[in-house]
């Protein structure tokens, strides 16, 4: 079992940065592949980023690419999304979710979520 919780969301105008942070709880964080998902109003949910267990291979969304950023800490158990010359198409509930084996991009594929943090970004 593991129990993610998200923090560092916000209101910030349109070419700032927030970095996002999910605590997992649980000895055995480091064999979890990490996403971060979003979903903003009247949409569906969508990946933004993910990383393996190891923190050896990512993938990004292509509207992020160049401009966010995915790490993990395994000693501290927790993943990062460090997000940059953000837009306001960024705006949405940004989740964290973790699964065993390798990561995915497709939200179903993974076992824990956390509550969501709230990104807002202003033009």
């Amino acid at each position: 079992q593991v129990q993610l919780v998200e923090s560092g969301g916000g209101l910030v105008q349109a070419g700032g940065s927030l970095r996002l942070s999910c605590a997992a709880s649980g000895r055995t964080f480091s064999s979890y592949a990490m996403g971060w998902f979003r979903q903003a109003p009247g949409k569906e949910r969508e990946i933004v980023a993910a990383i393996s267990w190891g923190a050896g291979d990512t993938y990004y969304a292509e509207s992020v690419k160049g401009r966010f950023t995915i790490s993990r800490d395994n000693n501290k158990n927790t993943v990062y999304l460090q997000m940059n010359s953000l837009k306001p198409e960024d705006t949405a509930v940004y989740y964290c979710a973790a699964r065993t084996h390798y990561y995915s991009d497709i939200d179903s594929d993974y076992d824990y979520w956390g509550q969501g943090t709230q990104v807002t970004v202003s033009s």
